[in-house]
Order: C-alpha cells, then structure tokens, then sequence
C-alpha cells in the first residue's frame, strides 16, 4: 500500500464532512468552561464561557431566538421605539448647535 492510498484514507471526504456537520446542526452541541485568574488566593477574573452550536430551527425548539430581536440582525425590530430616540437625539443636537452640521455632513 503507498503513501498515496494511506493519505486519501485518512483524510475525511467532503460527503463525511457533511454528515457530520447536519448532525452538529440537527441536534446542536454545547462548550462550556470556566477561567479564573487568581493571585495570592485572590479572585481577580473570572470568565465563564458558554458556547451553543445548532441551527437556526433547533434553537427556536429550544427557546432560543435573540436574534429575531436585534436591531442589527432583523428588519422586525425597527418598530421598537428607536425612531424616538432619534428624534431625541437630533432635538438634542440642534439645541448643542451640532443639528446643522450633522446635517452638512450627510449632505456630502
């Protein structure tokens, strides 16, 4: 048997890979950790990690759906009191003196 033939033995194919990926996605998969930094017996940090990895789907079977949301990631939350913000922020502005210049910068 040659090098060759050991080496497209051990390296998984594109098919495997896949497989495995549905099935990390399908059923989901959680890290957790722990890091503390202690000096002298003296708790200075500490860092928990949780880290979930799973579709889209299965998140929301578990009751998972911050995404939906967020500002950033979904078109859904505009109507959440941001536009009066706004309007705050530019009466703001204007009182400063800084509501023409803003306004001169977006023209630009």
């Amino acid at each position: 048997m040659s090098s060759r033939d050991l080496a497209s033995r051990s390296q998984p194919s594109p098919a495997q890979l896949a497989d495995v990926l549905e099935r990390v996605l399908d059923k989901g998969i959680v890290i957790a950790g722990d890091i503390k930094i202690n000096l002298l017996d003296i708790e200075l940090l500490t860092v928990k990690l949780r880290l979930l990895i799973a579709s889209a789907d299965k998140a929301r079977e578990m009751g998972i759906d911050w995404w939906e949301g967020d500002a950033f990631l979904s078109r859904r939350a505009e109507g959440d009191g941001n536009g009066a913000l706004e309007q705050r922020l530019r009466r703001l502005e204007t009182a400063a003196g800084l509501g023409d210049e803003k306004a001169g910068e977006d023209a630009t």
